[in-house]
């Protein structure tokens, strides 16, 4: 192993990371599903989500405005985007 590369794994930022990102940077608190919904409009899918709801009218809160510019901002400063 002559050149330390970087593997596809170690180059994500974790949730925590993200959070940590955005609450030093913009002081808001932001929850995993606005940080699942932002990778997800930007086409950054991890795995399949095994927790279904049981109702098909069931609803999930929207990401706001202001916590998904900050958290497009992590994404990008992470070079997830």
């Amino acid at each position: 192993m002559d050149e330390m590369d970087l593997t596809a794994a170690e180059s994500k930022a974790t949730y925590e990371e993200i959070k940590a990102y955005v609450m030093e940077h913009s002081g808001l608190n932001v929850s995993n599903l606005y940080i699942a919904q932002v990778k997800q409009k930007y086409g950054i899918i991890e795995r399949e989500c095994y927790n279904i709801p049981k109702r098909e009218d069931s609803r999930q809160p929207k990401c706001p405005p202001e916590k998904e510019a900050a958290i497009t901002d992590a994404l990008k400063y992470f070079k997830m985007i």
